[in-house]
């Protein structure tokens, strides 16, 4: 018999900020890291194009933004839902109260974020 009336599930929208963060952080971030890591330190770009006025410049721009809050937010959302089913999956049961914790942190993260480009 097929349920006429089933239960809302949430879990889409976190599966999506799951997937959101994680292809966030295997393409974005290893660029970002061998930018601001190790291109510049090591001079083959030169340490004027990562001025204060510069990239002050480039996070307060509309672009810069949203790539500052997509770094800094996306793997958080990522990482605590990994986190989340990881206690799952090695039985640590902590049921909604553990759930409410992973995504408040991110949710923390994420405001931050875009707390800290509005104070730019």
């Amino acid at each position: 018999m097929v349920d006429l009336n089933p239960k809302r599930s949430d879990e889409p929208v976190w599966w999506g900020l799951f997937g959101a963060g994680g292809s966030w952080f295997a393409m974005i971030t290893p660029v970002t890291v061998l930018v601001l890591g190790i291109l510049v330190p090591m001079g083959i770009i030169d340490a004027d194009a990562m001025s204060y006025d510069r990239v002050t410049d480039f996070v307060t721009s509309f672009i810069g933004a949203l790539f500052t809050i997509g770094t800094l937010s996306l793997p958080m959302w990522h990482a605590m839902h990994r986190l989340h089913h990881g206690m799952h999956d090695l039985k640590f049961h902590t049921g909604t109260a553990g759930k409410i914790a992973c995504y408040a942190a991110a949710f923390l993260v994420s405001a931050l974020s875009v707390i800290f480009i509005f104070m730019i």
